[in-house]
Formats: structure tokens, C-alpha cells, sequence
């Protein structure tokens, strides 16, 4: 956990002082500081969501699976650390979803529209992903981590379609 808070350390000490701030003209500067800032913000939800609420079912489910009477449950420290990390930095990943999709809109690659019609599909990627990141097999982890992931992509809708709204008026002045 200690690991994700200073990776935004260090990469905003990297950012201010060595390579790549002086590098950008001042409007990608201004892009990129909100970039960073968002994406930072919604990986540090993405880990504490997995930390404070997915974990721990994953963790209970873990610990009273059992194969068989005579297969005894034995979880290491190394398991639950590994389990831990996993589903924290799968999770921040996933919340990545807005920033992406602002990204590809601003590019003009992705619009609302486009997302809105395929709406059905998206939500089965999204228990797919739900499906690979929990390494249970109940029903209930693999659905709370789908609420998020559809929660963030209903957003990114609105996202990009305000972000080819702005673009489009700022192309007819």
C-alpha cells in the first residue's frame, strides 16, 4: 500500500525538478498536470476500494474454502500479501477508465455516442474483467467489483461526451 503513495511522490519530485516538466510548452503542462492529478487520485481509489472493501470478501471466501475433509486450508503470509497487491493494482488500473476515455475523445478516436451504443457490451467486458481480477468464484465479489467498473464507464460516457462538446465549440470560434 505504502508503494502507491510513494510512486505519486516520486514521480511528481520527477516531475517538478528533472525531465519532464521543462520539457512541455505551457498548454501541455496544463493538460498533463490534470492528467497526473486525476489519474493519481483515481488509482489511489481504485487500490483503497480493493483494500477497504474487495479484500477482505476475498480474503473470507479464501479462508473457508475447503476442497475436501482431508485437504487442509493453509494461507501463507506470501499468498495473502500476493493476493493483496494483486487485486490493489488491478484495481487501480481499472479506475483508469475515465482518463482513458478523455484521452482517446480528446484525440477524436472516441465518442459518446459510440459508447452509449455499445453500453451492453461494455458491461459484460466488465464482469469479464470482474471475473479475471477476483481470484474467488462467488458471485458476490465478482458483482461489487463490476458496480465500479460500470460506474466508471457510465461516467466516462459523460466524460467524453462533455469533452467533444468543449472541442467542438472551441473549433468553430
Amino acid at each position: 500500500m505504502t508503494i502507491y503513495i510513494l510512486l505519486g511522490v516520486i514521480f511528481f519530485i520527477s516531475w517538478e525538478f528533472h525531465c519532464i516538466s521543462p520539457a512541455l510548452y505551457q498548454n501541455e503542462k496544463k493538460y498533463s498536470r490534470w492528467l497526473i492529478f486525476w489519474g493519481y487520485l483515481l488509482f489511489l481509489t481504485g487500490v483503497l476500494f480493493s483494500y477497504f472493501l474487495i479484500f477482505p470478501f476475498t480474503f473470507r471466501f479464501l479462508s473457508t474454502y475447503q476442497v475436501s475433509q482431508e485437504v487442509e486450508n493453509t494461507i501463507l503470509l506470501s499468498s495473502y500479501i500476493d493476493t493483496l497487491n494483486m487485486l490493489s493494482l488491478m484495481m487501480g488500473i481499472t479506475f483508469e477508465i475515465p482518463i482513458l476515455t478523455w484521452l482517446l475523445a480528446k484525440l477524436g478516436i472516441l465518442s459518446a455516442d459510440f459508447m452509449a451504443q455499445y453500453r451492453k457490451h461494455a458491461w459484460v467486458v466488465a464482469m469479464i474483467i470482474a471475473a479475471i481480477i477476483t481470484p474467488t468464484s462467488d458471485v458476490f465479489t465478482m458483482l461489487i467489483v463490476t458496480f465500479p467498473i460500470v460506474l466508471l464507464y457510465e461516467a466516462s460516457i459523460f466524460l467524453v461526451r462533455h469533452t467533444v462538446k468543449k472541442r467542438r465549440t472551441k473549433g468553430e470560434n
